[in-house]
């Protein structure tokens, strides 16, 4: 650890605080969360034993971008039932901390991947795996997550400032279209979340999680029948016209499309550079577009 420098990058197990202020800036509520099917249950808290060898994190220490704060556990749980995650998910943590978020995945069922860049924490959270008796699904990594593939996760977690969720944005983006991004308090630049949770009144610090879905890139110039569809796109956001008729609320969540153009609701698949969907009216209920 560098003497009066940051060590450890931290996320969602853990972060993060050169302005207190920042905390609660996110808003409190989403205005159309997107249609996710029910998380599962989740599994009641287990005791976790402390590292042996005495190392003992303090939140507030030193790390190599921010400072270590961990992530409240409820909120923890809230993060991952924002994400619906199911066993089927693989989660990847970015500045996994004494590994709480990676663990209580593993706990759902999750195979789950925590990068981490102070190896005492890595030695830390591997041993409050075995404790947990998920240490077949929970995994660690001592690594720069600013230098390390995580382009594998269905789910990805983090707790970082803002300017750290930005330098990373880009990456985030090419992610497999429908990834979730789930992020404690802090947001991602003029990527507006697709949904925002709080906590309850008896929460007075990091209260909040933001979730983001991963879009398909749907921009450029399509062919819908006989009809040209040109669409721009800004992260979830399309804009555009179909044959001349401006579209209206143009959204993509993962790899579906949603438009209105004319009167008529649109409901797409992006595949490539094909899309297949339906309509809500018109000649034509079963659609299909071609790009280029």
């Amino acid at each position: 650890m560098r003497a009066g420098g940051f060590a450890t990058v931290f996320a969602a197990g853990a972060l993060a605080l050169a302005a207190p202020a920042l905390a609660q800036t996110a808003p409190s509520v989403s205005p159309t969360p997107p249609a996710i099917a029910p998380p599962p249950a989740a599994a009641p808290p287990d005791i976790i034993a402390p590292a042996a060898e005495g190392y003992d994190p303090k939140s507030g220490q030193p790390g190599k971008d921010v400072v270590w704060v961990p992530t409240p556990d409820s909120l923890v749980e809230r993060m991952l039932d924002m994400a619906a995650v199911t066993p089927q998910d693989y989660l990847i943590d970015l500045g996994s901390g004494d590994g709480r978020t990676v663990i209580a995945a593993a706990k759902r069922g999750l195979r789950a991947h925590g990068i981490e860049y102070n190896p005492e924490m890595v030695t830390l959270a591997k041993r409050r795996a075995e404790a947990a008796g998920v240490a077949d699904r929970a995994t660690f990594e001592q690594a720069d997550i600013f230098e390390t593939d995580f382009s594998k996760a269905q789910v990805l977690t983090l707790f970082l400032l803002p300017e750290l969720n930005e330098r990373l944005r880009p990456q985030i983006l090419e992610l497999e279209p429908g990834t979730r991004v789930v992020s404690n308090s802090f947001a991602m630049g003029d990527w507006e979340a697709d949904r925002i949770d709080r906590l309850g009144d008896e929460c007075s610090q990091w209260c909040t999680a933001l979730m983001w879905i991963v879009p398909a890139k749907v921009a450029g110039d399509w062919r819908l029948g006989e009809q040209p569809l040109r669409l721009t796109q800004t992260y979830q956001k399309v804009n555009g016209d179909l044959g001349g008729t401006p579209i209206e609320n143009g959204r993509v969540v993962g790899k579906e499309l949603r438009f209105t153009a004319g009167g008529i609701d649109y409901v797409g698949a992006v595949v490539g550079n094909s899309l297949s969907g339906t309509a809500s009216d018109g000649p034509v209920r079963n659609w299909t577009a071609i790009r280029g």
